[in-house]
């Protein structure tokens, strides 16, 4: 059933602007929908917000999402590998040094539809591709209106580009220094009154050595990936100011990582249909449907045999949300509505003797987790002054949670079955905005948030060969609780600098605890504690530009009981420092020649702080060079000084990041 519905739902996507073209034909020609969301409120600058454009997301030396988004300091995976060489479950996205563990605690959402696996809360990086998306908007701490239940760090909002941005046709071809290809295609026609736009792209290779050479074996291998996605979105009006807008989304990923056998496959399609309503009374109405699909191989480090097959892990999401903004002046913005959000999955995997190679246990586990949230936020603008408030109520339950685990015959070992638990969960989140002067703005808020545990939180023992680190059934939510202020200053228009102080607790937070040897749990420290200051700069100058940003945040955690020894330490995987700028030319229209350099701090592998991951700093390149009207030269390189870049340190068995990396390749582009 749901692979039917995800079928079906893209082909309403095509079928909606047909619809559109034939009702042009009777005269409406000068209907023309935008696939848009409705507009940020007015006292959405209260909070820490940065906008990347079209421009700055498809300029980055990888190709990769992620990589664009890290010109957003304070970003950051759980894992400094990108998309490419990176287990898929340590690919949780976090602001704000808020991290700990691999789940997202930064609310990520595509058209607004949030894309953290059901099961894992990761986000499928390698199937957002930058080239489809019209601007991200991140917004560090504030939480979130709508799916606020987990944005405990903050929202990242992707907005897909339609034929406004994009052209008729246009694909791009790259290959690299070590043979790897990317290829990737968009089609973007109008289709009456509405519009379609289909893309596709595929980007496989031998990958680098993340081993050392000095710490190579003749098991070791290259982080080999082969990686694709499909993308199919439609648009078309309903009425002069409604449209609806459908969404589809197929993708898969392999990746090989450390060891020979060491492979992880991903898989996803996912389906969303959004009305909006742009009018005097607007709304919108939103329904998504994911199913996805995660498998892992472990090797160990000493045998070179698997010792574990987590074989598949099925799981499903679905929800929806309903806003409505009613008309009440123009001084006024009400937002009143509801979200909803259901993630169920199941986990298989065989467990191998390291010294025979026989299976030693088999298991299973899972649960059913659900969020029903109901929000008011109203804005009311006083001339110069935007106030803000907003509240929130998500009724939660975790249900139907269980481990089983049978031995090599098929007896039974363990047999699990975990109590059903629900509550009330109340957040809130207030600011203000005042235009001090024509040159100066001046903004602060407060605000609380939920986050609860994940299915594999929960449910899910893994191993990073040798540690193990166990599933705890136990967790309870996460809450945030946060202020900050700051300024955005202008003092000629192509001028722009932003400073932002902040004070962020998230209460209960998940992480990953070690207690014995080679052995970790995943538990609820009474918190994290991050403050910091976060800095912004948009510069102008002709046809030059400069954009920079700098994050420098003081995280630790507060421990107590049978957690005691993490008390004040730094959480694992989180820098205090962390900077990124980059500085653009753009003599012609179609030329784009950038320089981006990146810095990030010190931290450490675990959460004792036991094992460093040294500070790195990288430079990247992108250009692009017409070749005539309809064919540009792409050129891109990643870390031009071949930083050593660590990014696992375990008792000193390290891997490393991206090393040079050289692409070359052609971009086509066919007007309207």
């Amino acid at each position: 059933m749901i692979r039917t519905l995800c079928t079906a739902i893209p082909c309403l996507a095509l079928a909606a602007p047909c619809l559109a073209q034939e009702s042009a034909g009777g005269g409406s020609t000068d209907i023309v929908v935008t696939g848009t969301a409705l507009a940020p409120p007015p006292a959405a600058p209260a909070y820490d917000t940065t906008t990347l454009d079209a421009a700055r997301l498809s300029a980055s030396a990888s190709g990769r999402i992620e990589d664009a988004l890290a010109g957003v300091a304070g970003f950051q995976q759980f894992r400094r590998s990108d998309s490419r060489s990176a287990n898929p479950s340590a690919q949780g996205v976090t602001l704000r040094a808020l991290g700990g563990n691999a789940t997202s605690r930064s609310l990520v959402l595509l058209d607004g539809v949030p894309m953290a696996d059901p099961f894992f809360g990761y986000i499928p990086l390698s199937a957002i591709a930058p080239e489809r998306l019209a601007q991200a908007r991140v917004t560090r701490g504030g939480g979130s209106g709508a799916f606020g239940s987990g944005a405990v760090a903050g929202t990242i909002e992707l907005e897909s580009a339609g034929p406004d941005r994009l052209d008729l046709l246009s694909a791009e071809a790259l290959i690299d220094d070590r043979g790897e290809s990317s290829l990737s295609g968009t089609l973007a026609p109008r289709l009456g009154a509405g519009f379609a736009v289909a893309s596709a792209r595929w980007d496989r290779g031998q990958g680098f050595w993340t081993t050392p050479a000095s710490q190579r074996v003749p098991a070791s291998a290259r982080a080999a990936y082969d990686g694709w996605s499909v993308s199919l979105r439609g648009v078309a009006p309903l009425a002069p100011d409604v449209e609806l807008q459908a969404r589809g989304l197929l993708f898969g990923d392999a990746r090989t990582l450390r060891f020979k056998g060491a492979d992880s496959t991903s898989s996803g399609q996912d389906a969303s249909l959004r009305l909006v309503g742009k009018g005097r009374w607007q709304f919108d109405l939103l329904a998504y449907l994911q199913a996805r699909n995660f498998s892992n191989k472990v090797i160990s480090s000493t045998s070179f045999r698997k010792t574990l097959d987590q074989r598949a892990t099925p799981s499903t999401g679905w929800g929806g949300k309903a806003e409505l903004r009613p008309p009440l002046g123009e001084d006024h913005v009400q937002r009143i509505g509801f979200d909803w959000r259901i993630a169920e999955g199941t986990m298989y995997e065989d467990a191998y003797s390291g010294v025979t190679g026989l299976v030693t246990a088999r298991r299973r586990a899972g649960g059913r987790n659900a969020d029903l949230g109901v929000y008011a936020e109203h804005d009311w603008t006083l001339g110069a002054l935007t106030l803000t408030g907003g509240a929130r109520a998500d009724r939660w339950s975790i249900a139907g949670g269980y481990f089983h685990e049978a031995n090599a015959a098929g007896t039974t070992t363990i047999d699990n079955r975990f109590a059903k638990r629900s509550g009330w969960a109340w957040s809130g989140r207030g600011g203000a905005v005042l235009k001090a002067a024509s040159t100066l703005t001046l903004r602060g808020s407060i605000y609380t948030g939920l986050r609860q545990p994940t299915l594999n939180e929960l449910y899910r023992p893994f191993t990073v060969f040798p540690i193990t680190t166990r599933a705890n059934a136990a967790l309870v939510n996460e809450r945030l609780f946060g202020f900050e202020a700051g300024l955005d200053w202008t003092p000629v228009e192509a001028l722009r600098l932003s400073l932002t102080g902040f004070d962020n607790k998230v209460r209960h937070a998940v992480a990953n605890v070690t207690i014995g040897t080679n052995l970790r749990e995943r538990r609820n420290v009474d918190a994290i504690h991050a403050r910091g200051i976060e800095a912004g700069l948009e510069a102008r100058l002709g046809a030059v530009s400069l954009d920079g940003s700098l994050a420098w945040t003081d995280a630790r955690v507060e421990a107590s009981g049978t957690s005691l020894a993490l008390n004040h330490l730094r959480p694992a995987q989180t820098p205090r420092l962390s900077a990124s700028a980059t500085i653009a030319w753009q003599p012609r229209p179609g030329w784009r020649l950038a320089l981006t350099a990146r810095h990030t701090g010190a931290q450490y592998e675990d959460d004792l702080q036991t094992d460093l991951l040294p500070a790195a700093t990288t430079f990247d390149m992108f250009a692009l060079i017409p070749l005539g009207q309809r064919f540009s030269l792409v050129l891109r390189g990643e870390n031009l000084t071949d930083e050593a870049v660590v990014t696992r340190n375990v008792a000193g068995s390290i891997d490393l990041g991206t090393p040079r990396t050289l692409w070359a390749g052609l971009r086509i582009s066919i007007g309207r």
